[in-house]
């Protein structure tokens, strides 16, 4: 990146030497711009990777419904960047679709099965995430279908705008899901998915890294030496790592410690993460409302 450009974070700049978004003209070199083209993610989820290669390491994954905009599309691989988060990277291009209809509802529940039609004992034709974005048509007894034809059982489903008072009770119904980098998905999440994915839930757009997440407009906490003072909903952050708590003590976070979402007290874990040389937290915020 040249000096007369400031740098950008690259997680979230759709940016490369040889191709750079159009809108980002101006902001970053790059040897062409293009305007990139809107699809929609039409499989359960579809895993965002750092390179062009099934072998590149997963950096998060986007969900059924999600838009994703299209810069590149070359052997298989489009890059582009994530409408919701931001996130920049490359899908396999097999796994969009053209744009339906503008989402009506989102899953609600950890995970919900698409039926080809109004029959929970047909085949089904896809398990969707929770946060997946879904366009209800018409609903058909306990079913709402949507425009991929996709029968959906309709109480796992809420209004696109909806919002729970409590994105920690969300957050909770992943405990025990194994730890996976980058996922978002009830078979497997990050630390950051974990929050991201609750969030979601009560209509709040969150940031998909820990870091990222540290930095929402947020009240600071001190950090008392026995952890006291902390509520329900904190956020707790060590250096590459961010949890919730669930009460006073407990805290909530998919960790690489036991390989999946655990609840535990924050003095355990913080004791735990010190003793590995993990480092000590880094922040405590409490999130608005």
């Amino acid at each position: 990146m040249s000096a007369r450009f400031p740098k950008l974070d690259p997680r979230i700049t759709a940016a490369r030497p040889d191709l750079a978004d159009v809108a980002l003209k101006g902001r970053v070199e790059a040897a062409r711009f293009v305007e990139g083209r809107w699809l929609q993610v039409r499989e359960e989820c579809l895993d965002l990777r750092g390179q062009p290669n099934p072998e590149s390491g997963l950096l998060t994954q986007a969900l059924y419904g999600e838009a994703f905009c299209v810069f590149e599309d070359e052997e298989g691989w489009a890059w582009g960047q994530l409408r919701g988060d931001g996130y920049v990277g490359y899908l396999s291009a097999n796994g969009l679709r053209a744009p339906g209809l503008a989402p009506t509802h989102k899953v609600c529940v950890p995970r919900t099965f698409g039926y080809p039609i109004a029959n929970i004992k047909a085949p089904v034709v896809k398990a969707l995430p929770m946060g997946a974005r879904i366009a209800v048509t018409d609903m058909q007894g306990a079913f709402a279908r949507n425009d991929d034809h996709l029968f959906i059982i309709k109480e796992h489903l809420a209004p696109i705008d909806a919002k729970v008072p409590d994105f920690v009770s969300c957050a909770e119904r992943f405990l025990h899901v194994p730890y996976l980098w980058g996922g978002k998905t009830a078979l497997g999440l990050d630390c950051s998915g974990l929050i991201q994915i609750g969030l979601d839930q009560a209509g709040l757009a969150a940031p998909r890294d820990s870091d990222m997440l540290a930095r929402m407009a947020a009240q600071e906490l001190s950090l008392e030496v026995d952890c006291t003072g902390l509520q329900r909903g904190d956020l707790v952050f060590w250096k590459g790592h961010i949890g919730v708590m669930q009460d006073a003590h407990r805290l909530l976070h998919a960790n690489g410690h036991a390989m999946m979402v655990t609840s535990e007290p924050l003095v355990q874990a913080r004791a735990r993460t010190l003793a590995n040389g993990g480092g000590d937290i880094t922040a405590l915020r409490r999130l608005p409302g």
